[in-house]
């Protein structure tokens, strides 16, 4: 298949890449509660938890307090408060962004996004569909994986 075919194809199937629109993310929550409009999730966030959680974005490495993150809690979803990960889970990968070996069970939903071309695991909200990150297989053990979460996308609840 020539690059050319590639991209025709992934571009039929509705895959964003490189700037293209993101699939709305409402559209995929697992609670009907959740399924909010875009001028409802736009009250309710801040701009760069918005653009994070709602348009699949990423923010800056190294941007996020929660990074650094050391205290016994609860990391949650920044869009509708799911519990997410515990912080036995969390790890400081030297990557920027928050990272840990393991979610909570039923806790998320995953997705292959080609946005990059290479396809990569996209991780979201299972509550809301908010966009939280991408997993890799490159984490510590035992689980091996690094789920490489946006700060933004988060709320800690310290126990």
């Amino acid at each position: 298949m020539t690059r050319r075919g590639l991209l025709a194809s992934l571009l039929s199937l509705g895959t964003p890449l490189l700037g293209g629109k993101p699939a709305d993310a409402a559209s995929t929550a697992a609670d009907p509660r959740w399924q909010l409009s875009d001028a409802a999730w736009k009250a309710r966030l801040s701009p760069a938890a918005y653009a994070v959680l709602r348009q699949e974005g990423t923010e800056r490495p190294f941007s996020s307090p929660l990074n650094g993150e050391k205290r016994a809690g609860t990391f949650h979803c920044a869009g509708c408060d799911l519990p997410l990960f515990s912080s036995e889970a969390k790890y400081d990968s030297g990557t920027g962004w928050p990272s840990f070996w393991q979610p909570l069970a039923g806790a998320i939903g995953t997705k292959l996004d080609f946005k990059l071309i290479v396809p990569r695991t996209e991780y979201h909200c299972r509550r809301c569909g908010g966009h939280q990150g991408h997993v890799f297989n490159d984490g510590p053990r035992p689980t091996g994986k690094r789920y490489c979460n946006n700060g933004v996308a988060l709320s800690f609840k310290p126990s």
